[in-house]
């Protein structure tokens, strides 16, 4: 049963980005080579697929807008951030899986995703769902590093990662699942909670740039509280925002600013980059008239309270219009709420990697 309640709570980590109609103003003088992603669910673009999990999306609807409607494990009906980001940067349609059985030796020029969905900061979160643990993605790109020294040279290959975009998405699930669900909250206060996080946040971080990654973008915490499934498995009768799932991803937040912030006048040249998720989100639930959305409390699959990865199944059944509502299931934002994200997300950040 427990087990259960935290599979269903995974659906409820999350992350976002996006890209609106008018593209993104980018400076001249900003290269970026290629993009990558580390993390869960929000950037997975099919990595679970080829782990024993019951964390996948590689089934109907998932996926039913995107590249005529074969699902490919991305937990969206279409485009997720780091698709958005690469078509928004001009260089390519989308970012494939590292482990995609199919990856051309063209992608790993321009960028993959190690992302798992179900992982976090937390060792314990990404054993919790049977995910691929940061550590382990960590150690997928160095095997990557290797593949693309033996197919550009090791100064070329040098040069492209420090001049790509890494992206890293995760800690939504830290609280979703191991914290509020798996019954630490009892062993240890969110204090001391918040502290493992940022610290293995940081020690990865640190990685990532002796590996040579120099522009850094670490997403921020969502209000996870105001998640369709957390408002279900959280919010009572009403189904309101979690208030103690939003007042944890906001006190966590303070804590990754401060850190990153100190982590950038140790690390020369890097450009490290804590990317607010929580605001943006947060008005697009408040003031959903103002970006087109009619729905932002349910997700268009099923009833969209509970419905994620298994349980939203081509027998589910979904909403007749997905641009209204603002999630497609009931953690993960539709393809338009992403693009909406990741537009201002980049119009507020792209300088900061200059």
């Amino acid at each position: 049963m427990l087990h259960n309640i935290m599979v269903i709570s995974y659906f409820v980590s999350f992350m976002l980005f996006v890209g609106c109609e008018s593209k993104v103003q980018l400076p001249k003088n900003l290269v970026v080579k290629a993009v990558f992603a580390f993390g869960d669910s929000i950037v997975d673009q099919g990595s679970n697929n080829h782990i024993a999990t019951v964390v996948k999306s590689n089934f109907l609807p998932y996926g039913k807008d995107f590249n005529g409607g074969i699902p490919t494990g991305r937990f969206c009906n279409g485009k997720t951030p780091p698709d958005l980001i690469v078509e928004e940067l001009g260089i390519k349609e989308f970012v494939p899986a590292y482990l995609d059985p199919n990856l051309k030796s063209e992608d790993l020029k321009t960028g993959v995703s190690f992302a798992s969905g179900g992982s976090g900061y937390d060792p314990l979160t990404a054993t919790i769902v049977s995910a691929i643990p940061l550590s382990t993605q960590l150690n997928q790109f160095k095997e990557y590093i290797g593949k693309l020294e033996g197919l550009v040279g090791k100064e070329e290959a040098n040069y492209i990662l420090g001049n790509s975009l890494f992206l890293v998405v995760a800690g939504s699930d830290d609280f979703a699942n191991t914290y509020f669900t798996a019954g630490v909250r009892f062993k240890q206060d969110i204090n001391s909670y918040t502290d493992l996080m940022v610290e293995k946040a940081s020690e990865f971080v640190q990685e990532l740039y002796n590996l040579g990654a120099r522009k850094i973008g670490i997403f921020g915490i969502p209000p996870i509280g105001c998640l369709p499934s957390q408002r279900t498995l959280a919010g009572g009768l009403d189904r309101g925002c979690a208030k103690e799932y939003n007042e944890a991803a906001q006190f966590a937040n303070e804590k990754f600013s401060t850190a990153i912030d100190s982590l950038s006048k140790e690390l020369p040249q890097s450009k490290l980059v804590l990317l607010d998720i929580y605001n943006p989100l947060l008005d697009l639930i408040v003031n959903p008239q103002k970006y087109g959305f009619e729905e932002v409390e349910r997700g268009c699959c099923g009833t969209g309270t509970i419905e994620v990865v298994v349980l939203c199944n081509k027998f589910s059944g979904t909403c007749e219009d997905d641009t209204k509502y603002l999630f497609w299931d009931s953690y993960h934002p539709t393809e338009k709420g992403y693009r909406i994200l990741v537009d201002q997300i980049l119009k507020k950040s792209i300088n900061n990697f200059l």
